[in-house]
């Protein structure tokens, strides 16, 4: 079969990769021997649009596909495009075929001239004139994908289409110059492989994200357009696109039974995101369906996490909202025949499923149930006249089916729990498989977006859908975002907090929204690293450390620096005087003025950390010893040890130094940060804890932990540290920070502590906001907690 296969074009490697697939070989086997060229073989193009029938066409167009292959052979479709066309066309379409139809819809002997490409392409571009001469050559890619799918150029050359839009770019903007690219840089001195290698990965992790990118290519874009999805009934779409306007419509649906993790940032940024890239609407829809999980706190916290991460819903909705629209379907699915109340246990449900040992699946005693009698239990069930647990209603689907999402699933339920919007007017309640796409039908959604775990759930949703005779949406999957070291279940996660092993849902160990939040991991940098993922149908499990760089990145870009030491060592300097004051200026952010700077005081004692003093030497160690000098950051001069000075345990608890200010300044081979004293001036600013977080668990998977999870804690996953010790540019860091945001969200108020890391202020910081607007910072603020975001570096173990 290699060896056909490679006859009509295919590499060696694709034509042996295609016979390991089961589905597609036999396929595209049947579609050579239609074409008749399994011996004399035939040329690439045919060849690859062959392939592309075989690989792309759907169970609807089966029944045609010789007729495409007979087009392709013909000469007729000569284009993807075109076979893709011929493909949908043929979805809806009886025997025989209409070939003036056909021709038509497939392009079929469309010819685009070269002036009605050039007509076309320069239409586009004098429309967007204005953003394309503010953004030049950026906006190349976009215009090309754009212009290609025109309706006036799709059955256009794309190289043809192509080569006009560069022409006319040229044309517009003149060549490409410094505007279009960054500066070459001067040749540097050819770096180790190691080193190269860590510059590329920190390119790589740096470079931006094109959102258009990620929305128009792979597998988003072969996504239908609006109004692209069959119906059962051809008005439904007429209806849904009056509704819409043609317009991309999407859902965000969280159950609103606890706080959302990391993998939701993924839901949001693809729902929102494909919407807003395609000019859409996307709803924030709570699923609140069960009311013995849901509670207010999570609905408020939902909404606050959307907005945080930068998204504004089109509408807020609830399914609560439809729950008598979903009744009086779930009348009209009895009144057909497709559903009946069963009053088996939850045992006998799934023993008649095919039980532990996946046996044959057999209907119970009433799926045969009269259809009157189902319509009156149903108002009973509704009247609250059975007990919780004595009876459902459930589908009558397809017990034959392989998907275990036929096997009537159950659509109602009883419980006496009171809503929380609806109160007692309810006492039965829909399930999720009968809700979400009934939901998505209401709110006319164009494409519902979901992770992969629903796959098997896209044919129920559909086959509800047409059930009840509604618009159908399109249910698209793709892979959901895992990261390791985390733990996502949220029932795992209530078992962390309710046995105390972190302290509430917003611990910044968790991989919860909320606790990310609070550990000051910027919104922007959470987007950026789902972006940079991409969006398929795979399953991603992405190293923390990934994240953690990505963070890092964001960070060194917009946090202001300040100098904390953690350990203070109290440094003295014999040779200045006792009153000895210099004002120091320090850049907020290095080589970026536009950032602003602060000054801190230098007086004759100063504290360093202690992992910046050694008291025996060595050749690899250059921060501060007995006889050694070491730079201090942002201090003209170096200091030099002459005098280690110990309490009675051996504790070193002083050193003595001298100021290199006499003679030829020599340039120290590192520099070290400090703090001054200056009670005078508030300095040093004392900070009430300093909470170090490390991984909540001690390996990758905690799952794998034997006993389970619990069993993979980390016993030292928080350190607190208290006597820390600031500089007084906190103050003014703090107040322009007020200015900005009026003191909410503390954890926004983030640092590089430099040398030593990024950290934010925790919510257990006590401060006055209206004394730091009156000028007076330092009796403001009565009690300073912060949190470590991220370490500077992965490796910040190490020891230099």
């Amino acid at each position: 079969m290699e060896a056909v296969f490679v006859k009509i074009g295919l590499s060696e490697q694709k034509a042996k990769d295609t016979v390991k697939n089961k589905k597609l070989a036999p396929l595209l086997e049947a579609v050579i021997d239609e074409a008749n060229v399994r011996d004399s073989g035939c040329d690439k193009d045919q060849g690859n649009l062959l392939y592309q029938l075989a690989s792309t066409i759907t169970k609807d167009a089966l029944p045609h596909r010789a007729y495409i292959v007979n087009s392709i052979m013909a000469g007729d479709l000569k284009t993807a495009d075109q076979v893709s066309a011929a493909i949908k066309y043929l979805e809806d379409v009886q025997e025989p075929i209409n070939k003036e139809e056909f021709n038509a819809a497939a392009g079929v002997g469309v010819v685009v001239t070269p002036e009605q490409i050039k007509d076309a392409v320069a239409k586009y571009i004098e429309s967007n004139k204005e953003n394309i001469v503010t953004n030049r050559y950026r906006l190349l890619g976009p215009t090309l994908a754009t212009t290609r799918k025109m309706p006036e150029l799709r059955w256009a050359d794309g190289v043809s289409v192509k080569n006009e839009v560069e022409a006319q770019f040229l044309a517009l903007l003149g060549p490409k110059d410094e505007r279009d690219a960054p500066q070459k840089k001067k040749k540097e001195k050819k770096e180790p492989a190691k080193q190269q290698q860590q510059q590329q990965k920190k390119k790589e992790e740096t470079k931006e994200v094109d959102l258009s990118k990620i929305f128009f290519e792979g597998e988003l874009a072969k996504l239908h357009k609006p109004g692209g999805n069959k119906q059962i009934k051809p008005e439904l779409m007429e209806e849904h696109l009056k509704a819409t306007g043609g317009k991309v419509y999407t859902r965000f649906p969280p159950e609103p039974n606890g706080y959302l993790h990391i993998g939701h940032a993924k839901a949001i940024n693809v729902n929102f995101g494909y919407a807003k890239a395609h000019n859409g609407v996307c709803y924030l829809r709570y699923d609140d369906t069960n009311p013995e999980a849901e509670e207010e706190k999570y609905f408020l916290s939902i909404l606050e996490t959307v907005k945080w991460l930068g998204f504004e819903p089109f509408k807020i909705t609830y399914s609560s909202d439809y729950f008598h629209e979903l009744y009086d379907l779930a009348v009209k699915l009895i009144k057909k025949g497709l559903a009946y109340t069963c009053q088996c246990t939850g045992e006998e449900i799934h023993a008649h499923r095919g039980g532990d040992n996946g046996g044959a699946r057999t209907a119970c005693v009433h799926r045969d149930r009269p259809i009157e009698e189902t319509l009156e239990q149903f108002q009973k069930m509704k009247e609250g006249r059975y007990k919780e647990g004595e009876i459902t209603l459930r589908m009558k689907m397809n017990l034959e089916s392989g998907n275990p999402q036929f096997w009537d699933l159950i659509a109602y339920r009883v419980l006496f729990t009171p809503h929380h919007r609806t109160g007692s007017e309810w006492c039965i309640y829909p399930t999720y498989d009968f809700t979400h796409c009934l939901v998505d039908s209401f709110e006319n959604i164009s494409h519902s977006l979901c992770t992969t775990e629903f796959r098997q759930s896209r044919e129920s949703y559909y086959w509800l859908c047409d059930a009840v005779e509604v618009y159908k949406p399109v249910q698209w999957e793709y892979g959901r975002l895992n990261v390791t070291g985390t733990i996502m279940s949220k029932r795992k996660i209530l078992k962390l907090v309710t046995n105390n092993y972190v302290h509430g849902w917003d611990d910044p160990r968790m991989y919860t929204l909320v606790g990310i939040r609070r550990r000051g991991v910027p919104p922007e940098a959470i987007n950026s690293f789902v972006l940079e993922l991409g969006v398929t149908t795979a399953k991603s499990t992405i190293d923390v450390l990934r994240f953690d760089s990505k963070v890092r990145d964001y960070l060194d870009k917009t946090a202001p620096r300040t100098m904390v030491v953690m350990d203070p060592i109290k440094v003295t300097i014999e040779n200045l005087a006792d009153d000895y004051l210099e004002w120091v200026q320090v850049p907020n952010m290095p080589r970026k003025p536009e950032f602003g700077e602060h000054k801190i005081p230098f007086t004759n004692t100063f504290y360093i950390d202690s992992s910046d003093f050694r008291e025996v030497d060595s050749k690899d160690y250059y921060r501060l010893a007995p006889g050694k000098s070491v730079g201090l950051l942002h201090v003209p001069r170096p200091v030099k040890c002459v005098q280690v000075k110990k309490d009675a345990n051996g504790k070193v608890t002083e050193l003595v130094c001298r100021y290199e200010n006499e003679g030829e300044f020599k340039k120290p081979k590192t520099y070290i940060h400090w703090v001054g004293e200056a009670p005078a001036h508030g300095s040093p600013v004392k900070l009430d804890e300093v909470r170090l977080y490390e991984p909540l668990f001690k390996h990758a998977n905690p799952d794998d932990a034997e006993g389970g999870f619990l069993n993979d804690i980390n016993p030292d996953s928080l350190q607190v540290v208290k006597g820390a010790l600031a500089t007084v540019g906190i103050y003014s860091q703090i107040e322009e920070w007020i200015k900005k945001t009026e003191g909410h969200n503390k954890e926004s108020m983030r640092w590089q502590f430099v040398r030593t890391g990024y950290f934010c202020l925790d919510y257990d910081t006590e401060l006055d906001v209206a004394k730091v607007v009156a000028g007076n910072t330092k009796e403001a603020i009565s009690r300073l907690v912060v949190n470590r975001t991220v370490t500077l570096r992965e490796d910040a173990g190490k020891s230099s």
